[in-house]
């Protein structure tokens, strides 16, 4: 088949592949150096400078300049949207980095992406776009597979589609709105993730936005980990049902939490005579956790938390959104990953946007649960089903993983995306930056700390034709801003020794490299060099090309 080198590039070697094994083995604990104490304390320190400056400047401003300030007072009577308290990190600094974020793009987001160039006058407030066009190797997009292709079987089903069906589903599922195309893919994903039946949403977010009133409501207690996605924190709001969370992968902690609330039952209730009613049992227990960590490149412990529901027989909902596709060796998600009968999890949800280059979600459990979810699911009710265009596009996909459509693709994207993350992960452990997540991820998180540095590293970076996504707080804590690297099947090597070489001179201009380059070690300790010498605690970047590509076959730390 045919491939648009700048939506899918040719393989460099072809060794460079890694077949991943599933192992139901616990998650190890994994090296993760910190930063000395003088580059956090002038993180705080910077940020307590930056938001004093600006409440120093809406102070002056709210009398100097009283138009300009007008959305922050009463206006004809009418209290303010908000005050200036509340929108002074928007103000003052967010919009520090406003042309960091929100970049606007054209055209397929594969391997190389093309932005579109723009300019401010008025210090990042607004943009102006200058006609201009830049293509950037693409390091922000949440292409896992590289099926986000403008050429190819599926862009061909995709137009076929479209002929036949137009652009829209017309409604609701629950309406006029489902067509035979739902079906289809809903017994493609429930085959896919070995689950007796599913159900596909419109948009990921609306999935579990949606799902939790369907599932629990007053009465029942949902055990969250503290670093879900807020989508997950959005719905589980919504069920009414008592929510507490857990320390982000602590099986200890998880475990202290089931005890407690298994023991101590409901919080006790006045009744009118006065008195507290007595023990009252949780009608369910639901636990909460995504297979991939987006912000932090970390999988759920899977084998730990089925050793606990065994013993205290909770309920499990587990986050795909980013795992699915993109773990394990057929590409199932966490549960193939590490080996585990998809039927130990009561309910498997994932989204169709990333691995998958289309849109929406899916719930995939029982066949009982799903018609429920089909009858009383606010998503499936209300909520304009996919279109048929986005589903033709799903179908392909999840054909040739399954191997019906152009066999040998699926091993290659596969295995090219497992070898890609392994790659690029050691590497920067290597060079000497401090990386999160675990080696298997696709998700790579390079913490930053600065804000300042932040803003730099990603025009930097751009200045060499590479796109990154740069996370600042609130999505993650103040102390830990990052750059979030999410590699594709799409990349080569010759890609990441492109992001690699850049990363080493950028990270030696900010003085980003904080880890001693330890935790980009093998676990032969013994390993050693041609020229047999040992292992440095850094490595030079030529060191880290020229052995990379096989110490990516090796267990790492």
């Amino acid at each position: 088949m045919e491939q648009d080198p700048a939506q899918y590039g040719p393989i460099s070697h072809a060794s460079d592949r890694y077949s991943c094994r599933p192992s139901n083995r616990p998650l190890n604990n994994h090296i993760a150096d910190q930063a000395p104490y003088f580059y956090v304390i002038t993180t705080y320190l910077s940020y307590t400078i930056i938001h004093l400056i600006g409440l120093i400047r809406d102070l002056f401003g709210m009398y100097f300049k009283p138009a300009k300030y007008r959305h922050l007072r009463p206006w004809n009577g009418y209290a303010p949207w908000f005050t200036a308290r509340e929108s002074v990190y928007t103000r003052r600094m967010k919009v520090r980095l406003a042309d960091c974020l929100d970049r606007p793009t054209t055209g397929v987001p594969g391997r190389f992406i093309t932005l579109l160039d723009r300019v401010t006058h008025d210090n990042n407030r607004s943009f102006k776009l200058t006609g201009a066009r830049t293509q950037t190797l693409n390091l922000g997009s949440y292409n896992y597979l590289g099926f986000a292709q403008s050429k190819g079987i599926c862009a061909d089903r995709v137009e076929e589609t479209i002929r036949a069906y137009g652009i829209s589903a017309g409604g609701a599922r629950a309406d006029v709105g489902g067509l035979d195309l739902h079906v289809e893919v809903e017994q493609l994903v429930a085959g896919f993730v070995r689950k007796e039946a599913s159900i596909v949403f419109s948009a990921g977010f609306g999935t579990n936005a949606t799902i939790f009133p369907a599932l629990v409501g007053p009465g029942c207690l949902i055990l969250s980990d503290e670093l879900n996605h807020a989508s997950l924190r959005f719905g589980a709001r919504l069920s009414g049902a008592a929510i507490v969370a857990f320390r982000h992968n602590d099986m200890q902690a998880l475990e202290g939490r089931l005890r407690e609330a298994i023991s101590q039952g409901q919080p006790a209730t006045m009744t009118d005579t006065g008195s507290s009613s007595g023990y009252r049992p949780w009608k369910k227990i639901l636990v909460v956790v995504e297979g991939l960590y987006s912000m932090e490149g970390t999988f759920c412990n899977l084998p730990a938390i089925i050793a606990l529901k065994r013993r205290y027989k909770f309920h499990l909902f587990v986050d795909e959104a980013h795992s699915i596709g993109a773990l394990g060796p057929e590409g199932r998600g966490v549960c193939d990953y590490f080996g585990i009968d998809p039927s130990e999890v009561d309910i498997l949800m994932g989204t169709l946007t990333k691995s998958f280059g289309a849109i929406g979600g899916y719930i995939a459990a029982d066949g009982e649960t799903v018609r429920k979810l089909r009858a009383v699911n606010a998503g499936v009710l209300y909520s304009e089903a996919i279109a048929p265009a986005l589903l033709a596009q799903i179908s392909a996909t999840f054909r040739i993983l399954t191997g019906e459509l152009l066999p040998g693709q699926k091993e290659e994207r596969l295995q090219r995306l497992a070898f890609n993350s392994r790659y690029l992960r050691l590497g920067l452990k290597r060079l000497g930056f401090i990386v999160y997540g675990n080696d298997d991820s696709p998700v790579i998180p390079l913490v930053l700390y600065n804000p300042g540095k932040m803003t730099a590293f990603s025009r930097m970076m751009l200045a060499r034709g590479i796109s990154v996504v740069v996370v600042p707080f609130p999505a993650v804590p103040l102390e830990l801003c990052r750059v979030r690297f999410c590699v594709s099947a799409a990349h080569n090597v010759d890609d990441l020794n492109r992001v690699l070489a850049a990363c080493n001179e950028i990270g030696e201009i900010l003085r980003l490299k904080f880890s001693s380059g330890v935790a980009g070690g093998l676990r032969s300790i013994t390993k050693q060099l041609s020229d047999e010498k040992p292992i440095p605690p850094r490595w030079k970047l030529k060191e880290i090309i020229r052995c990379g590509s096989q110490d990516v076959q090796q267990p790492l730390y």
